[in-house]
């Protein structure tokens, strides 16, 4: 009993210390205190964001690693003669600070779908394959294709050395601005779902 009155003693101590306005601490040292306060919370905002921002995390759950990430292991973007290897966030994760903060907030209901079994399966996963693919589409057609143009910029494209398909198509549509990457590349890194009625697809 007089361990618990000393503990509840220590507490009420606390709080009325802590609740009472500072006599002996300048205002410097509370705003000394307050800068450093904010250096940890924004260095360990930052540090939670980039371990984010990894492929191990993206398909450190089941839906990503079997799915999505089994289908990039068998294209150009994961393993090619040059080495240079696509990340999940490299495509899906801008590189802007503000845009990855923005891309990590519409990522929560990735995170939600996680946590309540929307596509836990394969057969669920193929039945919203569509509407998945759809959102990154959307995305993509949004920021004029950013996460691919950080890698691929017109300027840096010999079209003298491509098929003359691909150079007519990158000079009539890409470089004019009248398309983006992703309204010709999609399926680019995974499998295209059903595709009946996507608007310019045959």
């Amino acid at each position: 009993m007089g361990l618990i009155r000393k503990a509840w003693g220590l507490v009420v101590w606390i709080w009325s210390t802590a609740s009472r306005p500072a006599r002996h601490l300048s205002i410097g040292f509370l705003a000394l205190g307050g800068f450093f306060a904010g250096v940890m919370f924004w260095g360990g905002f930052n540090t939670a964001l980039e371990a984010t921002n990894t492929e191990a995390f993206c398909i450190s759950c089941h839906e990503m690693e079997n799915n999505v990430f089994q289908e990039l292991k068998t294209t150009v973007h994961y393993s090619n003669r040059s080495g240079v290897r696509a990340s999940c966030p490299d495509c899906h994760v801008p590189h802007d600070w503000t845009d990855k903060i923005a891309r990590k907030m519409q990522a929560s209901k990735e995170v939600w779908g996680t946590l309540f079994g929307t596509i836990d399966t394969r057969e669920k996963f193929l039945a919203n394959r569509r509407k998945l693919a759809g959102h990154e589409w959307e995305r993509l057609k949004a920021n004029n294709s950013l996460e691919c143009r950080n890698c691929h910029s017109p300027e840096g494209m010999d079209i003298t050395v491509q098929s003359v398909r691909a150079s007519t198509a990158h000079q009539t549509y890409l470089f004019t601005g009248e398309k983006t990457c992703i309204d010709c590349h999609k399926g680019i890194a995974h499998e295209l779902p059903d595709m009946t009625g996507v608007p310019g697809w045959q």
